[in-house]
């Protein structure tokens, strides 16, 4: 399947009724993980425009991004390692 295609299934499962409902997770995740999946994360999120056309991260909707944004920043924040993630991040260069 080409990006299109898959865009096109993604955009239909995220249409499906009830995917917009709130869902409460209880997890248990090592800090090394919430660092990862929080760069991770940051990453998906900052690929520049020109990088991302007909990716499928333009089938997300601006308040989808800002939500999974506000998420990686809470479990920093949970997982006491803002400071941590700060460092780290100038030691990158960003």
């Amino acid at each position: 399947m080409n990006t299109n295609e898959v865009a096109k299934v993604y955009d239909t499962v995220l249409s499906i009724p009830g995917m917009n409902e709130t869902v409460k997770l209880n997890i248990q995740i090592s800090r090394k993980n919430v660092l990862l999946l929080n760069r991770i994360i940051e990453r998906g999120l900052t690929i520049k425009d020109n990088d991302k056309s007909g990716s499928l991260m333009d089938i997300f909707s601006k308040e989808s991004l800002q939500e999974l944004g506000a998420f990686s920043d809470e479990c920093l924040k949970k997982a006491g390692l803002v400071d941590l993630n700060e460092k780290l991040k100038e030691l990158d260069g960003k």
